[in-house]
């Protein structure tokens, strides 16, 4: 993470013995540090952590493929052949095989593991401060548990320590419901237990907490509840709107006031195709570039993740979001003299939010999987329209503070208040939905929003109802659990 200084620890958790021919061998203590020898310091709890922030940076895959999923963008790349897990999950023809699907399984289920084993140790070693690494390991885990449960559903629940080799013979899926509770509960241990800033840009807040509990609640139509914790955020918080939407995901306004949660990434250490989740850039940056661009501004990619023509006719008139969110690269061309070329089911758009900006020659390893573009996880526009939907969907509505804060988004966007919304009921609930697309767009959460409430079939070509709400199982797993986890339905 940039600005943590994240390095890659590995803290080895199989120790080699020397055998001889009697007794002794069983005392042999190991050559090099094992888990049950490590959190002796406070240097150990401090490595860790960064160990279990690392895997944030792995999620770059889900921010990519919660797009392409949906109704915003199409695949792309440079065939149709281009990747094919990624070409599966645009078409909703992804199976059990799909190796993109795999990978979050296993770098989020990772990110767990290196929670947990911070949280297995958490009493071993007292210093100043240790409630606090405590806390932001438990908010990770809670991340973590929650991308897992919003792609796979029911998924293996472990509390407080690692999943081992071994224990997938044991080890069941918990039901969803289950491992929402617990995402609960840590965050609002989290909550409790963290600032609302952090000496550090990237480290967990107390603000990021309460933002992911609102959220979690917001899945689970918990809508008084999520109503309540992110009005106290709103209230009470050190966030608010950036005034230039224009500046909020270039460099410079990385970590700004809207900033709830950011995931950070910089371009100091390689990557290569043989380690994706090894870059310290964000991958999904490179892979939404413009094919063989050439020009100002910006350097080229892969041309994944390309926005669709209806998304772009989502923005109304006079929107100023429009050209800061998706870059017309006719238009671009035209303008500035820039020449590019074009990739799989080109639509002459393009992610502009994500896409790589010029740079300096300081990227190790390939460019392309280098980028140092932090992903802005949770913005507090975000909130502002998570919290009017729960206003407005709660048991007793509240129309009125739904309609301010939609409002408080839409002015930013427009410049003025004449396009305020008045609405109220469910044509307010449809405005909320609809500026969520177009605030959010290319930012990863259209394909849960449509799912969460149950418009992905009416809007996502070949969805399958009671199948596609989900994402399968990676057959792998099932197989190493020994064939003993039912697969997702339909699947």
């Amino acid at each position: 993470m940039k600005k943590i200084n994240i390095k890659i620890y590995t803290l080895l958790l199989l120790v080699g013995f020397s055998f001889s021919c009697s007794d002794d061998f069983v005392d042999v203590k190991p050559t090099s540090t094992n888990s049950e020898d490590f959190f002796n310091t406070q240097e150990d709890y401090e490595k860790a952590i960064i160990g279990a922030y690392d895997l944030l940076q792995s999620t770059y895959l889900n921010v990519m493929l919660g797009e392409i999923a949906s109704d915003n963008s199409l695949a792309g790349g440079e065939s149709a052949t281009d990747t094919p897990g990624i070409q599966e999950v645009d078409d909703m023809i992804h199976t059990p095989l799909n190796a993109q699907l795999r990978d979050i399984w296993n770098w989020m289920f990772a990110g767990v593991n290196r929670a947990n084993y911070i949280l297995e140790f958490k009493d071993k070693t007292d210093f100043a401060g240790k409630e606090q690494i405590i806390a932001e390991a438990t908010f990770l885990r809670a991340y973590y548990y929650f991308e897992l449960v919003k792609w796979f559903g029911d998924v293996p629940l472990s509390v407080d320590e690692r999943i081992l080799f071994g224990e997938q013979f044991t080890i069941d899926r918990t039901p969803k419901a289950d491992v929402y509770a617990q995402i609960e509960a840590d965050l609002i241990f989290a909550a409790n237990n963290l600032p609302y800033v952090q000496s550090q840009p990237g480290r967990v807040t107390k603000g990021a907490a309460q933002a992911l509990l609102g959220k979690a609640y917001l899945y689970q139509n918990k809508f008084t509840e999520s109503a309540t914790i992110l009005d106290d955020l709103i209230l009470n918080g050190p966030y608010d709107l950036v005034t230039d939407y224009n500046t909020i995901f270039e460099e410079a306004g990385e970590n700004n006031i809207e900033s709830v949660f950011e995931v950070q990434y910089f371009e100091g250490q390689g990557a290569s195709f043989d380690c994706l989740q090894c870059s310290e850039g964000n991958v999904a940056v490179g892979f939404n570039g413009v094919r063989a661009y050439s020009g100002p501004d910006f350097s080229s990619g892969f041309s994944f993740n390309v926005p669709v023509q209806e998304v772009v006719d989502a923005f109304e008139a006079g929107d100023l979001r429009k050209d800061v969110a998706i870059l017309d690269i006719n238009a671009w061309a035209t303008s500035t003299g820039a020449t590019f070329g074009t990739g799989n089911e080109h639509t002459g758009y393009y992610n502009r939010k994500y896409i790589p900006r010029l740079r300096s020659n300081s990227a190790q390893g390939d460019r392309n999987l280098t980028n140092p573009n932090n992903y802005r996880a949770i913005r507090f526009a975000d909130v502002l329209l998570m919290a009017a939907e729960a206003f407005n969907k709660s048991s007793t509505p509240n129309d009125a503070k739904a309609q301010t804060y939609l409002n408080r988004v839409r002015e930013r966007a427009f410049g003025n208040s004449a396009n305020n919304i008045t609405a109220t009921g469910t044509t307010l609930y449809d405005n909320i939905l609809s500026e969520r697309r177009v605030e959010l767009v290319g930012e990863g959460h259209r394909f849960f929003d449509l799912v969460r409430t149950g418009k992905a079939a009416q809007e996502i070509d070949g969805f399958e109802a009671d199948k596609n709400e989900v994402f399968p199982i990676p057959a792998i797993e099932i197989q190493l659990a020994g064939n003993r986890w039912d697969q997702n339905p339909n699947y």
